[in-house]
This record gives C-alpha cells, sequence and structure tokens, in this order.
C-alpha cells in the first residue's frame, strides 16, 4: 500500500509544482485573448466555464484508455506504478499542457497544422493523412465495441441496430455546436468517471485489501520473454502515462478555454487527473486478482479481456453501483470517445481545406464521407490492424514531443524538458518496431537494442541540425 499511497501523493503534487513550473516557463499570459474569443464562430469556438472545459478534456483523452490499458499494464507488475507516476508528470502531463498551449496560441488548430509549423511541411502532410486515419479507426472502434457489447446484453436488439442508433448519435454530436450535446453530457461522464476511480480507491484504501509493493522490478507476465518491460509496458499503459491521442483531441479544447491561465488545470490538470485514474485501476487489478501474476492468469482464461476484468473488479469492490458504473466504462465511455474522434477528424480536415466551419451544409460536407468510412471499416475484421493502435499513438506522442522541443527552443525556454523525453519515447517506439512480433519480431534482443539505439541517434542527429538551423534563422 505504501508504493501506491507515494504515487499518489506524488501525482497530486505534481499539480502544484512542476505544473506550475511549466506555466512560468511557457509564460502563460493572462491577458492574451483567445482564440473563442477572437475566433468565435458558435460551433467549434465556442467560450466554456472553466470546470466544464476540464471535464470535457479529462473524457476526451481518458475514455477506457486509462482504465483498460492500466488493467493491462497491471500484469506486469508493481513496476507499471513506475511508469504511470513518473510518465504521467514528466511525459504525459507535460506534453498535454504544453501541446495544449501551443494550440492556444495557434489559433486552436488541429494537432497537425502545428506540428508541420514547427517540423515542416512533409511532416505536416504525413501527420494530416496520419492523424485522419487513426481518428477514423478509433471511432470505427468504438462504435462497434459498444454495439457488441449492448447487442449481449438486449437479445431483442441485434448489434446491427445498436451501430445504426450510435452512428446517428455519433453523426449528431459530431454535426452541432459544440456546446449542444459534447457540452453538456460529456461532463456528467467525466464525473461518472471520476467517483467510479474514487469509488475503487475508496474500496482499496478502506476494505482491508493488501495492494502489492514496488519491491522488485521482476515482470510478472506469463511470457516474460515475449512481452519484455522494455519496451512493452511503455507501450501498453499510454493513456495514464503519454498518449498521442491526447494531442488530437486537444483543439477541441484549445477553442474553448476563455483564458491562458485555466490552461494548466484543463490540460496538466486533466492528465494528472487521468494519471491518478490508471493508477487507481492498477492498483485495483493487481489486488482484486491476488497479484500481477493471478492477474495474467485471469485474463489469460477470458481472452485476454480487460472488459472482462473490469466488470469483475467493480461488481465485486462496488456491488450493484460498481455494475452499473462498469456498464457505464465499458459502453459510454467508448462512445464519448468515438465521437470526438470523428468530430477531430472533421476540424482537421476543415483546417486542412481551409473549410469554414459554420455553414451545416460545409459541415456535412466532410461528415458524411468520415462516417462512411467508419462504418465501412465495421464491417471488415481489422482486429490485426487494431493490434497497431498502441505502437502508432505512442509514435505520435513521440512527434508532438520533437515539435514541442522545437517551440521551446524558438522561445528559448528550457527545451530539455521536452527533449528528453522525445529522446526516450523515440527509443521505446524504435525498440518496439525491433523487439514485437506485430512488427520484425527479433530474437536477438542485444542487436534489437542496438538497431533501436542507432534509429535513435539518427532521430536525434535530425533534430540537433534542425534546432541549430532554427537558431541560426532566429539570431
Amino acid at each position: 500500500m505504501i508504493t501506491f499511497i507515494v504515487c499518489l501523493a506524488l501525482l497530486i503534487l505534481a499539480y502544484f509544482t512542476y505544473g506550475r513550473y511549466l506555466e512560468r516557463e511557457i509564460g502563460v499570459d493572462a491577458s492574451a485573448q483567445t482564440p473563442c474569443k477572437r475566433l468565435y464562430d458558435g460551433v467549434d469556438y465556442v467560450p466554456l466555464p472553466r470546470w466544464r472545459v476540464f471535464l470535457i478534456q479529462l473524457l476526451n483523452i481518458a475514455g477506457t484508455g486509462p482504465i483498460f490499458g492500466a488493467v493491462l499494464g497491471a500484469c506486469f507488475g508493481p513496476v507499471a506504478f513506475l511508469w504511470i507516476t513518473l510518465g504521467g508528470i514528466f511525459m504525459g502531463a507535460m506534453h498535454d499542457f504544453l501541446s495544449g498551449m501551443m494550440l492556444v496560441r495557434n489559433n486552436g488548430l488541429s494537432i497537425p497544422e502545428v506540428v508541420g509549423n514547427y517540423l515542416g511541411g512533409g511532416i505536416r502532410q504525413f501527420m494530416r493523412l496520419f492523424s485522419v486515419l487513426l481518428l477514423i479507426l478509433v471511432g470505427a472502434v468504438f462504435l462497434l465495441s459498444p454495439a457488441q457489447l449492448l447487442g449481449n446484453m438486449t437479445p431483442s436488439i441485434s448489434t446491427t441496430v445498436w451501430v445504426w442508433i450510435i452512428l446517428a448519435y455519433y453523426f449528431i454530436a459530431t454535426l452541432l455546436p459544440i456546446d449542444k450535446i459534447v457540452g453538456r453530457i460529456y461532463p456528467v461522464f467525466g464525473i461518472a468517471m471520476v467517483v467510479m476511480a474514487l469509488g475503487l480507491m475508496g474500496a482499496l484504501l478502506f476494505g482491508g485489501y493488501s495492494v502489492p509493493e514496488l519491491d522488485t522490478l521482476q515482470n510478472f507476465q506469463l511470457n516474460p520473454e515475449k512481452l519484455p518491460i522494455i519496451p512493452t509496458l511503455f507501450i501498453t499503459i499510454a493513456c495514464g502515462a503519454i498518449s498521442g491521442f491526447h494531442a488530437t483531441q486537444s483543439p477541441l479544447m484549445a477553442r474553448c478555454v476563455k483564458n491562458e491561465r485555466e490552461c494548466r488545470s484543463v490540460f496538466y490538470g486533466a492528465m494528472i487527473s487521468e494519471s491518478i485514474i490508471a493508477l487507481i485501476w492498477a492498483a485495483v487489478a493487481m489486488t482484486f486478482f491476488d497479484g500481477a501474476h493471478g492477474l495474467s492468469m485471469a485474463l489469460s482464461q477470458h481472452g485476454g479481456s480487460a472488459a472482462w476484468a473490469v466488470g469483475e473488479i467493480s461488481n465485486g469492490m462496488l456491488g450493484v453501483v460498481g455494475g452499473i458504473l462498469a456498464l457505464l466504462g465499458v459502453v459510454a465511455a467508448p462512445i464519448t470517445s468515438g465521437d470526438t474522434a470523428f468530430r477531430s477528424a472533421r476540424l482537421i480536415i476543415a483546417d486542412m481545406l481551409h473549410i469554414d466551419q459554420r455553414s451545416k451544409i460545409k459541415r456535412l460536407w466532410i461528415c458524411i464521407p468520415l462516417f462512411v468510412v467508419g462504418f465501412g471499416i465495421t464491417l471488415v475484421d481489422f482486429d490485426v490492424v487494431w493490434r497497431y493502435f498502441a505502437w502508432t499513438n505512442q509514435t505520435l506522442a513521440t512527434i508532438v514531443l520533437w515539435s514541442i522541443t522545437v517551440y521551446m527552443w524558438r522561445l528559448k525556454k528550457n527545451y530539455p524538458i521536452a527533449f528528453l523525453p522525445a529522446v526516450f519515447m523515440t527509443y521505446i517506439c524504435s525498440l518496439f518496431l525491433f523487439v514485437s512480433n506485430q512488427f520484425f519480431g527479433m530474437a536477438d534482443r542485444v542487436e534489437a537494442a542496438l538497431l533501436g539505439g542507432v534509429v535513435t541517434a539518427a532521430v536525434v542527429f535530425i533534430m540537433i541540425l534542425k534546432l541549430k538551423r532554427d537558431g541560426k534563422r532566429l539570431s
């Protein structure tokens, strides 16, 4: 229990210390006019209260990520606590806050446009295609998975009917102004997610449970050779530590914050909150199944289903209320993540093609093709493709970290706070490329580690050259 409490305290403390340091470093300007005021359009650029923006941001970036990812990551053992805590403080929350500030100061544009401003036109074009495809995939997956769950719960209504019902909701939520559905419903779901996590933490602290301590870095996976801690843990737990998906969602709220001083609570605070949720779920998953090894065994007997584990934990620790909240977690959360994924895809395309979104007809021009493609994906067996999402998600985070590095360099600020995490994540993503059976699956781990190092060194060399060129140009 000591490890869990220390990690929890560090996450909370970080918001008031490291978060405040980043706020000073980036030079938050309370007098600066934010995009929602300067570019108000009544659709996407709409000023919202800070508490509402925070809860929407939390639900947008969280969904089932800090729940399912943390449960699967807990199979590695208490070392997961270390990654969630240090990753959340120095990588994820920093990534979300500084990229959020970049977005606010670049008119709330979508992440491909902003990254392109700092890494160049080639990366901008790549990010446009990469982000839209990723978001459509996320939207399609979060369309089909809750539909299947609802279909199982209601035998009289088929999965296909639920797909159409959820698709209709997605279409309406994506098309309407952000304050009509997202701004009203999401805070409720966000509160429910927080209440669920706090309920589990209460059961953990006062229910006589014994949380495993971080007294070893042992890998508790059933097949540790196949799933090494480095780099697999850092790919498995994304939401809760660092996630590139967040950068695709942050423009939604960058267009709604009313003051730059709100950004620390909205971006850094939401990510710290997500890390706390992930920490709680990692702890209860290990505790409920009598340790990380017991969790690994239980998941192996149920097809590795994190949704099954969430249901068992919620019902077992919180009773009827837990069952209701589990339903919210495995059904409502992915639905809300799905509709904002499609909304983000609409904004990326609109920014790319310079299409004014005040007109409903112009929004329809973008929405209809998006949903046609999204629905088409649900008809295909894309389980194999989905396995690549975790790596692409962390690769996206790495690209954003490099753009933050350039941004801080140009401001003549403490750029190593982004540079060092960017180097680390470049190595993790490169090493995973060589180690994982999803890609090259190299058996010789030493050779894979060396190749990962070579790729990382090459990227770092290119980025240093870019920083020097920028320095000369700006001097």
